[in-house]
């Protein structure tokens, strides 16, 4: 009888450099720190660059899988992991951050010229096989795009998890609406950096004014572009993991990457729950183990062997189950329409409760509404949204429901919704949340990226914003062109489509599924709320049935049948 006896694995000590200097093309050279095997081979190297300060450490929730140490830093891959297991761990301080000298310019071309740099440095260290891969949550997924843009040689593989791909529309102005997620973002790391304890390196660090780049930049001009995936341009092997819960800041980002990146090796992951537990759990550390081990080692693993969508599929409060798919959306999707039934809330009074049915009304019915117009706040105004009870009321515009549903159905794809709006005023603000309630009433609700409870999935249209880019909108997933404002006239009825996105939800037998439709961030937006500038004034109404075809699209999913 032969039986294989397969070598012992090894396991490496860490050796840690601090302060490495990393030299770039026009002189400036930025700190890193790097975690590798000590030993005299060589190794593939993960980097991350960003902001967040690489000295500063991380003290992660007690019940996270990877256990806490001196050298976890936040969103970052941790070193007492992955150095045992053959790998360089480098962290550099991007510039005007941390201990690198400079001007720090968040999401920008600079910036990703900066990590090609950092990217070729590592490959030619004496420690190193030429071999460099990314991983990394947020910050250290997004800009893994950016570099990827511009194709550097010794870039090999890359992980960018839960990490938007277009700073315009994903993260800054949704739908043309700006998150306030993002402004408060760049204000908590500037005061770190003139306030805190990073003053102490970089006094006149920060200077460049990038918020009021961003806000005079609400147009998608063109500016943005080092800070947007060149799709045609992105051929390294990549894994790209989204989060259900991850709707206004990430998600799009993970699932666009999928869909059009010009990579020949691609594989999905969407996962749920937290924005940090997911990435250093054992499960998910080795599906990014065996994903590098493929591309940086060479080792066959049969990983891309494998199909190359993993879903979690949710069945409601936060109960999961993992299934394999071999694309995105789902070839076997059933597009379902539920047309807006408005006959039951034409008198406009609260609560205004219409219809999602089957059937499109073939009588026309619309339903007026206020848009709650917080000026009167003076100048407190401007932040309003960001205030719990001035940015959500309860009864704000129309909500739409289904009847108790008669069987499980199982929602997984991109959603969008179509139908017909007009306004008193010259602009109006749609945000759309897609809810789940029981039979009892109760709303199902998810844990989100933040740990606060969130709804089935978000999506949002500043009404002038409207306009399509017909070569990249697809019938479940409109795509705009944010290049121009088409301004309303009183009462103009116009036609809009509204890019709800991606989810997955098993609605069970006896729930009703909810469409809000409202001026306003609705329930669960605590974590991402936005500014409404001071276009909601006056009355908003939505308009459906005869001629007007008002609808949600849901991407419905049949049972697979045994074979």
């Amino acid at each position: 009888m032969n039986i294989e006896v397969k070598p012992a694995a090894i396991f490496y000590q860490v050796l840690l450099e601090k302060d490495v200097d990393v030299p770039m093309r026009d002189g400036a050279r930025l700190k890193a720190d790097v975690f590798r095997p000590d030993d005299g081979g060589k190794f593939p190297a993960i980097l991350n660059l960003g902001p967040y300060q690489k000295d500063k450490l991380w003290v992660p929730p007690p019940n996270l899988e990877e256990k806490a140490n001196e050298w976890m830093n936040w969103e970052t891959v941790n070193p007492e992991w992955w150095v045992p297991k053959g790998y360089a761990a480098v962290r550099v301080d991007g510039r005007g951050s941390g201990k690198s000298p400079g001007q720090c310019e968040p999401w920008s071309l600079a910036e990703a010229v900066d990590f090609y740099d950092a990217i070729e440095w590592a490959a030619a260290q004496p420690w190193c096989n030429g071999k460099v891969g990314l991983s990394g949550i947020s910050y250290f997924a997004i800009n893994q795009w950016f570099v990827a843009n511009l194709q550097p040689p010794s870039l090999k593989a890359i992980i960018p998890w839960e990490g938007f791909a277009d700073l315009y529309r994903d993260a800054l102005f949704h739908g043309g609406i700006l998150s306030v997620f993002m402004t408060n973002w760049f204000t908590a790391h500037l005061m770190h950096h003139v306030l805190g304890r990073a003053s102490q390196n970089l006094p006149n660090a920060w200077n460049v004014n990038t918020l009021h780049f961003w806000l005079s930049n609400n147009l998608d001009s063109g500016a943005f572009r080092g800070a947007q995936a060149q799709w045609d341009k992105i051929t390294q092997p990549l894994f790209t993991v989204g989060n259900w819960s991850g709707m206004a800041l990430h998600l799009r980002g993970n699932t666009e990457a999928f869909m059009r990146a010009a990579s020949k090796h691609k594989k999905l992951r969407i996962q749920a729950g937290t924005h940090v537990h997911p990435f250093y759990a054992e499960e998910a550390r080795q599906d990014q183990l065996r994903f590098l081990d493929y591309w940086l080692k060479g080792i066959e693993n049969g990983v891309m062997d494998e199909p190359p969508v993993k879903l979690a599929i949710r069945k409601g409060r936060d109960e999961i189950e993992w299934r394999h798919e071999h694309e995105w959306p789902l070839k076997r999707t059933q597009w379902t329409k539920f047309y807006f039934d408005l006959s039951k809330a034409t008198d406009g009074k609260e609560p205004r409760i219409g219809a999602l049915t089957i059937e499109k009304p073939s009588v026309s019915a619309s339903c007026t509404y206020p848009a709650f117009n917080l000026g009167s706040m003076g100048s407190t105004s401007a932040a309003s949204s960001q205030v719990m009870g001035g940015g959500i009321k309860p009864g704000m515009g129309i909500a739409l429901e289904t009847p108790p549903l008669p069987e499980d159905i199982e929602v997984t794809g991109p959603v969008a919704a179509t139908f017909w709006v007009s306004s008193s005023t010259e602009d109006m603000d749609l945000f759309l949340t897609l809810r789940n309630f029981d039979a009892d009433g109760n709303e199902v609700l998810e844990t989100g990226q933040q740990g606060t409870p969130v709804p089935v999935t978000k999506g949002w249209l500043r009404v002038s914003h409207r306009e399509l880019d017909p070569e990249l909108t697809l019938p479940y997933r409109p795509y705009h062109k944010h290049q121009r404002r088409l301004y309303l006239k009183p009462g103009e009825v116009v036609k809009v489509d509204v890019e709800i996105w991606p989810t997955c939800m098993v609605f069970k037998k006896g729930h009703r599924i909810r469409l809000d439709v409202q001026p306003r961030d609705g329930a669960g937006s605590q974590s991402y709320m936005h500014y409404h500038a001071d276009y909601n004034t006056g009355t908003n109404t939505i308009h459906a049935g005869g001629e007007r075809e008002s609808y949600l699209l849901l991407p419905v999913i049949p049972k697979r049948t045994s074979a």
